[in-house]
């Protein structure tokens, strides 16, 4: 929300900095984004007067004038607008200003042949309004030679971030009020006059909606004048905000909103027909809205209707048919309370979001009907003229206070603060809040974020100032800490730190992917779609790592990187049987591009390939605590992966711990990513968890005796896979074979067809004697037979 120092100081007296006010915001809870001071854009401007007018030698639409600048000769400028002339005062910038409205620099420059020593400047160019048809007009009392942001009076502009409970301070009244409870000035509330009905109000107003519109009041000004701008220290405040100012009646309901935080609506009498009712909206009915947009609605939807259909998004926007113009001469003011649970229903329905629903959906002052009424004919009236009607009031507003019963004891128990009783009440009765002598505070209705006793000691705290409250340790067992990480978030820790010692870059990845994206990585699994989302475009909970991991890989190669090391540890999100959210705790590597550059030793760039990802995934797992040794290799990796380049790592046939491979064709397509790309995802929640062990790690003690190896050369069926043979290998003798690994695969010449040759390597550590040749033997024996399960046969 912005508003204007001037704009302030017409609701706070005070001589407070901007400084200074912009820290009490940020001390009280009203975070200060920004702070803009329109004097800035405005150096170089300065009010100068035209001396001579005269027609350009070679242009029939320019015309040289001569300018006095308050010091020094008169300068020669070159201008185009139609007012220009001689006698008036407008507007000069000098050669070394910038115009606000598009950044150009001023220099002195030749046009058409004639020398132009700055510009003469209009209203848009300035971005004090909307007007361009000539240059700025000063009044005969501007003094020549003043800069303009001084006689203009330029206010500087904060941008505060209003938080979502405190709808009470959406205008610019409750900001000043919450300075000066923090002691910034004295608060100057708006003292609203009775305003002099003429007859009664001509239009029947009701509701017939009380549960959507409870309170719905109006009155018609007859014989106004549109035509007319809005005042300028209206439009100066309005530009300050923000808003564009567009017409003196419309101009009038933005600063009711801006300065009060109540939205109101005119609506152009002429356009109605019969009477103007809140009701509910019939299912299909449509209205053309003042974005220009047509809105389909249902019957949960509050509606402002006359006899003729719908004219009002009740509390979100108003129609475009019946809004002012500068035709209009007569006028129906609506003012309303609206239920805010059911504004905020409709605005996310429509997905129509506006500055009165972000009002409305918070909750505004039930209060403040007839005051921001008579206050928005007061200032109608003012600028348009016309006369008032009496107003008409259908239905009641909640206006029933909250009482609390408050012990002042709790702000030092709750807040750490020890605010005198006095103080306290003090502070309270500042916010407009009503404290009885046995501390029984009436909250004012406007104040809808107060539930309770703790609440109000929120309010004694933030006013006295948060930053009193006194820094304490907590207290501490004696000792050594007891860990706090969970066995997940330890193996998370570890993981990091191993996949970072392997050269992959982690990536932070958005939880939520397009639709379509998830849907091509659901293994039809059920997704969980957002109801609210974001985006459209980020509508489902991603079901797995590896699209955002691809989205950042192409991202990397978009802007010219020859390749991706990418991990991340998150979680995958799915619909659980009984429809509550299912999460599982992942690691994703992808791997794309370059897997080394070209170079006089190696010739052409490497790619990566498959081995390249189980590598990554074996090395993980084995870092998360996975006995590798165990993992079986097998295929459905899943149709996301290529068939004849991908698989899976299991302990059992049915519990999954990773996939890994190469990335189907048709992913890469979807995805729009170069490949080849390989890929791995690791599955947290299925590595088993370690049984038993302390804290410490047990002590390494080297075997006292020497391993021996020993090689073995098989004949297997060429579409046996190696590690099945090894499998069996190593579970020949459990306790005396170490290690198991193929050094030669041979097919060819001397090997029989459908057959090939797999040369194991068997390592065999003895206990606490060396082995026999017995034993040896019994052991190769048992190997032997082990590997003739697997259909393999010893070479001779």
């Amino acid at each position: 929300m912005k508003f204007s120092l001037e704009w302030l100081e017409y609701f706070l007296e005070t001589d407070a900095s901007v400084a200074d006010i912009a820290a009490a915001l940020n001390r009280i809870g009203h975070e200060v984004e920004g702070i803009e001071d329109p004097a800035d854009k405005l150096e170089g401007f300065r009010v100068a007067k035209v001396l001579t007018a005269a027609k350009h030698p070679d242009a029939d639409k320019l015309q040289v004038l001569t300018v006095d600048t308050g010091e020094g000769d008169p300068l020669q400028v070159v201008c185009g607008a139609p007012n220009a002339r001689a006698g008036m005062k407008g507007v000069l910038g000098l050669p070394g200003a910038v115009v606000p409205a598009n950044g150009m620099e001023l220099r002195k420059s030749a046009i058409r042949g004639v020398e132009s020593n700055g510009m003469m400047c209009s209203v848009r160019e300035l971005e004090l309004g909307e007007e361009h048809d000539g240059i700025i007009e000063l009044p005969e009392d501007a003094p020549v030679g003043q800069t303009f942001a001084e006689y203009h009076d330029a206010s500087p502009v904060f941008d505060v971030a209003i938080t979502p409970n405190r709808p009470d301070c959406m205008g610019v009244q409750g900001i000043a009020r919450d300075l000066a409870a923090a002691g910034l000035g004295t608060f100057k509330p708006v003292e609203t006059s009775a305003i002099a009905a003429s007859g009664e109000c001509p239009v029947e107003i009701r509701t017939d909606d009380p549960e959507g519109c409870p309170a719905f009041y109006g009155r018609v000004i007859r014989g106004v004048d549109n035509t007319k701008p809005s005042p300028e220290w209206m439009q100066r405040r309005l530009i300050a905000a923000g808003q564009r100012p567009i017409s003196a009646l419309v101009d009038a309901t933005n600063y009711l909103m801006l300065a009060f935080g109540r939205p109101a609506h005119v609506y152009d009498l002429a356009k109605l027909s019969g009477a103007v009712v809140a009701r509910r909206a019939q299912t299909g009915e449509k209205v053309e809205a003042l974005n220009e947009k047509t809105y389909t609605l249902d019957d949960t939807m509050t509606v402002i209707a006359d006899d003729n259909g719908v004219h009002d998004i009740a509390g979100i926007m108003g129609g475009e048919h019946s809004g002012a113009t500068e035709t209009t001469t007569d006028v129906l003011l609506e003012i309303a309370y609206f239920d805010p649970t059911r504004i905020g229903v409709t605005g996310r329905k429509l997905g129509l979001a506006s500055d009165a629903r972000t009002r409305f959906e918070r909750g505004v002052d039930p209060e403040f009907l007839d005051d921001g009424l008579a206050i928005l004919t007061s200032l109608i009236t003012k600028t348009c003229g016309g006369e008032p009607t009496e107003v008409v009031r259908a239905g009641q507003p909640p206006v029933t206070a909250q009482t609390i019963k408050f012990d002042p004891r709790l702000t030092e128990r709750l807040g750490g603060l020890a605010v005198p009783q006095e103080e306290q009440r003090a502070i309270l009765t500042s916010l407009d809040f009503t404290v009885g002598d046995d501390w029984t505070v009436t909250c004012p209705p406007r104040r809808h974020d107060i539930e309770g006793p703790a609440d109000l000691v929120e309010e004694v705290v933030r006013i006295h100032g948060i930053d009193e409250v006194e820094s304490k340790p907590l207290p501490r067992r004696p000792g050594v800490a007891l860990p706090t990480a969970t066995p997940l978030q330890q193996a998370e820790r570890k993981l990091r730190r191993a996949a970072a010692a392997r050269g992959l870059n982690e990536a932070i990845t958005w939880s939520f992917l397009p639709t379509a994206e998830a849907e091509h990585f659901a293994d039809g699994a059920e997704l969980w779609v957002l109801d609210n989302p974001i985006s459209e475009d980020m509508k489902a909970m991603r079901p797995s790592l590896i699209p955002g991991l691809l989205s950042a890989a192409k991202r990397n190669a978009d802007r010219g990187a020859d390749g991706a090391r990418l991990f991340e540890i998150g979680r995958r999100y799915f619909r659980g049987k009984d429809g509550a959210s299912d999460e599982k705790p992942t690691l994703g590597v992808v791997l794309s591009g370059e897997k080394t550059p070209r170079g006089w030793s190696n010739g052409k760039t490497a790619k990566f390939d498959a081995y390249d990802a189980k590598a990554e995934a074996m090395a993980l797992l084995e870092a998360a605590g996975a006995p590798v040794g165990n993992l079986m290799v097998m295929g459905e990796a899943g149709d996301q992966f290529h068939p004849g380049q991908s698989a899976t790592l299991r302990l059992g046939p049915k519990n999954v711990l990773a996939r890994f491979g190469a990335l189907h064709p048709n992913t890469l397509k979807a995805f729009d990513i170069d490949g080849p790309v390989m890929a791995a995802e690791i599955f947290l929640d299925a590595i088993p968890a370690k049984k038993g062990g302390g804290f410490a790690r047990a002590a390494y003690s080297p075997p006292a005796l020497q391993a021996i190896t020993r090689d073995f050369a098989f004949l297997v069926p060429a579409d046996l896979a190696a590690g099945d043979l090894v499998k069996a290998v190593r579970g020949a003798d459990k306790k005396a074979i170490v290690d198991a690994r193929v050094f030669d695969v041979f097919a060819g010449h001397g090997v029989p067809e459908g057959k090939k040759s797999v040369a194991v390597e068997v390592v065999l550590q003895p206990g606490d004697k060396s082995f026999t040749d017995e034993e040896i033997k019994a052991i190769s024996d048992a190997i032997v037979k082990n590997a003739a399960k697997q259909g393999a046969e010893l070479r001779g």
